[in-house]
């Protein structure tokens, strides 16, 4: 593998993953490099074969000899892959030593694997996406210049359109905005850790240019529970429509979310799968359909002895003209940009780091920034 790249060499990158998210970075990042891109399924690598200096291969990442033979080859990857897989191939990842930018977004403890990364030399970042992901870069950030007394992010991806019954779709898998809406949600208040359930505390915000919104808590801090311990107050919330946060809480509470068998005409299933199976359709974005992105994060605290309030709105819009969701945007070119980091030893420090930490970095959060900026994907910024 490569130590350092210098500017204008092309780098040996693989992609597990050629989802939604996963095939726009391997578009992005073939602008630049050469990219093995890597599916389970050899339909969702299909619209990546014509690309410019992608090749593309059937893997499964559930066996754990192939991914590592895979890695072996390049000189740093980008992990996709669905969630439910998404530990056990950073764990095969990082045993051979590989540089990584990670989104899977998996519920097992990244921190966890930090001790053999280091053993191995691997470095690996990962939650870097959009949410987790640019937040935590931007608490990071601020809580290497400043006090940090209090956190908030709300956060949610969304239809422009809202359609009865879900008022939602999904521009990921509904089996992992399932998983969102089960695991419990751990918040920090008055600097103790508080849980509630999810889709608790529902709370309306409006947002110009959207309009009203329903947060409610999710399991959206993540690390930063650990990372950003000294912070009294810190939590993350996700945004609906008003009207779905109900009926999931319906569908949950009625057994619609459960993984426990259940036997229907003699088979054996579980509710979940089933409700995941209907949803897919349901709550699949068509082609050029307009959804977006909206984040708003708020540190407040105390800069240069005075009180502080730093306030950073995203709003952004799908790409209907090259068929681009937001999501696939905002996710994914910041994970690009972590990647570029990597590539270049702008970040290269063994061990498996959280984004918040990658934030504290002199100049990283204003290189992703002005990376995602390029590609059109601002954030405003106010200070009180």
């Amino acid at each position: 593998m490569l130590a350092r790249l210098e500017s204008g060499i092309m780098a040996n990158i693989l992609v597990l993953g050629a989802g939604m998210v996963g095939s726009e970075m391997v578009r992005d990042v073939a602008q630049r490099h050469k990219v093995l891109a890597t599916d389970f399924s050899a339909a969702a690598l299909e619209p990546l074969a014509s690309v410019a200096n992608v090749t593309t291969e059937p893997l499964d990442c559930t066996v754990s000899a192939a991914v590592k033979a895979a890695a072996n080859q390049v000189d740093a990857i980008i992990c996709a892959v669905p969630g439910a897989l998404g530990f056990k191939t950073l764990k095969a990842l990082i045993e051979t030593g590989a540089k990584v930018a990670d989104i899977s977004f998996f519920p097992e403890d990244a921190l966890e694997l930090d001790a053999l990364a280091k053993q191995t030399g691997a470095v690996a970042v990962t939650d870097i996406g959009v949410a987790p992901g640019l937040h935590n870069l931007i608490l990071g950030y601020h809580d290497a210049h400043m006090e940090v007394h209090r956190f908030e992010c709300v956060v949610g991806g969304l239809p422009v359109a809202r359609a009865f019954p879900y008022e939602y779709k999904a521009p990921f898998s509904p089996s992992d905005v399932v998983e969102e809406y089960l695991r419990p949600a751990r918040f920090v208040e008055n600097g103790r850790e508080v849980v509630k359930p999810a889709l608790s505390q529902p709370e309306y915000i409006d947002f110009p240019g959207i309009g009203t919104l329903e947060s409610f808590n999710t399991d959206g801090l993540r690390s930063m529970i650990q990372t950003m311990s000294h912070i009294p107050n810190m939590v993350e919330r996700t945004l609906r429509y008003p009207g779905h946060r109900k009926l999931m809480l319906a569908m949950r509470e009625s057994g619609f979310f459960s993984d426990d068998l259940i036997e229907v005409n003699g088979a054996q299933i579980t509710p979940r799968a089933f409700t995941s199976k209907i949803l897919f359709d349901q709550w699949k974005l068509h082609p050029g359909e307009p959804e977006l992105t909206v984040m708003r994060v708020v540190i407040e605290g105390i800069e240069d002895g005075h009180p502080a309030r730093h306030t950073y709105l995203l709003d952004d819009r799908g790409r209907p003209e090259t068929q681009t969701s937001s999501m696939a945007r905002t996710t994914g070119y910041t994970c690009t940009a972590m990647l570029e980091c990597i590539l270049d030893g702008t970040w290269a420090k063994p061990g498996v780091t959280p984004p918040e930490l990658v934030g504290r970095a002199d100049g990283l959060w204003e290189r992703i920034r002005n990376f995602l900026a390029e590609r059109e994907v601002t954030l405003s910024h106010s200070l009180d």
